[in-house]
This record gives structure tokens, sequence and C-alpha cells, in this order.
């Protein structure tokens, strides 16, 4: 018997609406399975260490850093990535952050989108401080974070108003 296939772990997951069945090595971690596996190269790899947030994904809805997740623990769950990212909120931040002059180099857009759709979703768009307590996990070396801050709150915004009509 080949030992190296008796180290593989039979997973299946949900990745952005698709089901993947398949053996993985334990220690594979989310991101690189991603990226090496799936071909879904938005999720970023930047400090591999679960501080700059550019591997940000969703899993069963709530963001996690791929780079620091093991594949295997997605068995059975669902995995949201910026490709399969959808909807009003990710679609108006994106129009946002082109307005707001929130893109510059871009590595760590699709790590941001996924955090501000959830700090919206989540509610948690008080005022400027709370917007950038929240993205404190998430580093840009580019934008300064005002025009992150002033995108996501102008959807946050349009968000609670859309609430009250």
């Amino acid at each position: 018997m080949n030992k190296a296939n008796d180290r593989l772990v039979e997973v299946e997951l949900v990745v952005n609406d698709k089901t993947w069945n398949g053996s993985l090595e334990p220690r594979l971690s989310l991101a690189d399975f991603l990226r090496e596996k799936l071909g879904l190269t938005g999720t970023h790899l930047g400090c591999e260490h679960g501080v700059c947030g550019a591997c940000t994904v969703l899993v069963d809805g709530e963001p996690e850093r791929a780079c620091l997740s093991i594949a295997v623990a997605t068995n059975g769950r669902r995995v949201t990535t910026i490709e399969g990212l959808s909807g009003a909120i990710p679609e108006a931040l994106k129009e946002a952050f082109s307005k707001h002059h929130a893109l510059q180099c871009g590595f760590c857009t699709p790590g941001m989108l996924i955090t501000a759709t959830d700090i919206i979703n989540r509610g948690a768009c008080l005022d400027e401080e709370h917007i950038r307590r929240e993205l404190a996990g998430n580093l840009c070396r580019c934008t300064g974070y005002q025009g992150l801050v002033a995108a996501i709150g102008a959807v946050a915004k349009r968000e609670v108003n859309h609430g009250d009509a």
C-alpha cells in the first residue's frame, strides 16, 4: 500500500456553492487548497501567520484566515472566497471602494471586501472608529485606510437607510 495515500483524508465541502469531494493531506492549509487545488487565487497569501487578513474567506458565513485554517477541518462546511462573494452588499462595496479610492495595489482587496461584507452584515459600522477597529485585522500598505473606512461607512449608511424605508 502507498504510504502517501495512507495519510490522505477524505473530505466533502462546498466552495462558492459547488460541492468538492476528494482526498487531502491533513496539514494542507485552506489557503493552499483554494489556490492550488481549486485555482481560486483571489485568496491572497501575505504573511501566512494570520496577521494581514489578505487570505480572509468565509467559512459557514464567518470570516476566517485561510492561511491558519486546515483544509480538512472544513469537511462538511461552506467556504466562500472572493470569487464566490455575491449579493447587494458586496456589489455596493465594490462600487464604493472604487468611488472612495479604496483600491490601490489591490493585494488586500479580496480580504478587505470579505471583512467589510461581514462588518456590514453584523451591523458593526456604528461610526468611523468602530469601522477602523473592525478592520484592524486587515493590513493595507497603500491606501491609508481613509478610503476604505469611507467606502464601508457609505455602504453601511445606505443599508441602514434602505432598512428604514
